[in-house]
């Protein structure tokens, strides 16, 4: 494992001068590179063991991209305040993988300490992102301090008990309306033919986040038009929470709970055994990111060898009340990879710098990065990797470690899996047509590029407001007055002015 010393010495406020009395006034297409041969990166990684220097994959790598990797392998569990320590120092790498826009990130780039990089991408084929809305949405306030890890844009989903569709003779639903047709049928119609009253149609677990973190309940919201997290309104970001479509969403679901179509202890019910009653077969559907199916599949393999494929179908999002369709999309991002300028002083360093990152971008590296070694980790069969087996644990996961360097920001830079039979290829086929699909139809939070001071402060106890309440109205404990009360409260507490501070930094960012 490479180690760099990260002495005390100038501080945060000292960095971002420093980085502020080097930068040139503005990006020159015509600056050439620096010459460079080694970049330092900073990177966690999620495995036991840290990759040795030297190792095989990073040797593969440094051939293709003709410079020398200096890595820095941080724990994942201890990398946030490795981030904080090195920033406090005066010994960066040129390179940090930061993992999100916390606090101390934002403060510093916009006090300098990063390259703003917003310019300058589009100067490099594999880093002019086929994904301007996510890379967006990864800025702060607009101004693009990384280069985004990319993750699928898409993952939304329905799954359905495949065998309790076809004894009720039922197609996938299509809208909220039909979904809720299925839910009610499989609820009263004995779709497992046992003559016991003992299955229900949705299963929707106690959700760990608050509203606007991909919950089956946000999920329908967005189906119903309300927007993702945050919407437009008569020229003006709002919160969706703040929409009439909204309240017409979490009605519906409220008409789910008391229709009884929906697990009882689903206030409660641990999010960590959220398979069990599809297993079990108590319960038929889950609105969940579609790789769920999979999972599902592989544990009724494990169950039912010979007719495993008869119990899962997966669908895409579903078109509202209004007839159309408003998908909900992830963040499409985890972190990203930032350039301090306290190590890359100058626009000709910099440079040098993107054209590495451009060429760990390419359909030659991305391989390596997303897959491994052809013959050591990974065969190929046309044009999907099959993994192989006896890949001693040491490669494996340094293999994976270097994935954190992936962006994949014009899309997937590797080979995807092959599945493991015919069948499950052919549902893996199906998801990935239903992402793409569907991907068309994304409807993004408009407010994720800013960041409000307000917010920042006091988000953590407004987020809980709304988020409570709307379970209690589900649950039939508030009533439609009580639920607005709660919206006020939250605008009272701060929400007005986080609504305030996002409008202006929106407009100023247009």
């Amino acid at each position: 494992m490479k180690h760099r010393t990260l002495a005390s010495g100038i501080g945060i406020a000292a960095v971002a001068a420093l980085a502020l009395t080097s930068c040139s006034a503005g990006p020159d297409a015509g600056t050439e590179a620096a010459e460079l041969d080694t970049l330092s990166i900073m990177a966690p990684y999620l495995v036991t063991n840290a990759p040795e220097d030297g190792n095989q994959f990073e040797t593969a790598i440094e051939d293709e991209i003709g410079v020398d990797l200096d890595i820095t392998w941080v724990p994942n569990s201890s990398y946030g305040d490795k981030v904080n320590i090195t920033l406090a120092g005066d010994d960066l790498p040129q390179v940090m993988v930061i993992q999100g826009k916390d606090p101390g990130f934002v403060r510093n780039a916009e006090a300098g300490a990063f390259w703003d990089l917003t310019d300058y991408l589009d100067d490099y084929d594999n880093l002019k992102t086929t994904f301007p809305q996510v890379q967006h949405s990864s800025s702060i306030n607009g101004k693009v301090y990384g280069i985004f890890r990319s993750r699928d844009v898409m993952r939304e989903a329905v799954i359905i008990r495949k065998d309790w569709l076809a004894n009720l003779g039922l197609d996938l639903p299509t809208t909220t309306d039909e979904l809720r047709e299925v839910a009610t049928a499989f609820t009263e119609n004995d779709p497992d033919g046992n003559g016991v009253d003992d299955t229900y149609g949705l299963i929707i677990p106690k959700w760990p986040g608050t509203i606007g973190t991909n919950s089956p309940w946000d999920a329908i919201e967005t189906w119903y038009g309300a927007g993702n997290r945050w919407t437009e309104r008569d020229g003006e970001l709002v919160p969706n929470f703040t929409t009439d479509e909204w309240l017409e969403a979490v009605q519906f679901e409220r008409e789910l709970v008391e229709d009884g179509v929906v697990n009882p202890d689903y206030a409660t019910f641990d999010s960590a055994k959220w398979n069990e009653p599809f297993l079990t077969g108590k319960g038929g559907i889950i609105i969940d990111v579609h790789s769920r199916a999979g999972q599902l599949m592989t544990l009724l393999k494990e169950q039912d060898p010979e007719g495993f494929q008869n119990y899962v179908d997966v669908t895409g999002n579903l078109e509202g009340p209004d007839g159309e369709l408003n998908a909900l999309p992830t963040a499409g991002y985890s972190g990203f990879l930032a350039i301090p300028k306290a190590q890359v002083k100058t626009e000709e360093q910099l440079r040098a710098v993107l054209e590495v990152l451009n060429k760990m971008n390419s359909d030659t590296v991305g391989p390596l990065l997303n897959n491994g070694i052809e013959g050591v980790t990974y065969e190929l069969d046309g044009d999907l990797a099959v993994a192989i087996d006896d890949v001693p644990q040491a490669d494996k996961d340094t293999s994976a470690s270097y994935a954190q360097l992936g962006t994949n920001v014009t899309g997937f830079q590797g080979y995807l899996p092959k599945q493991a039979s015919e069948y499950e290829q052919e549902m893996y086929d199906k998801r990935k047509e239903i992402e793409a699909s569907d991907l068309e139809s994304a409807v993004y939070d408009p407010s994720a590029a800013y960041v409000s001071e307000t917010y920042v402060s006091k988000g953590a106890q407004l987020d809980t407001i709304v988020a409570d309440a709307r379970i209690q109205y589900i649950a039939g404990q508030l009533d439609l007055d009580g639920l607005q009360d709660a919206v006020d409260l939250w605008r009272s507490s701060g929400g007005d002015d986080v609504i305030a501070e996002i409008n202006e930094l929106a407009d100023a960012d247009s």
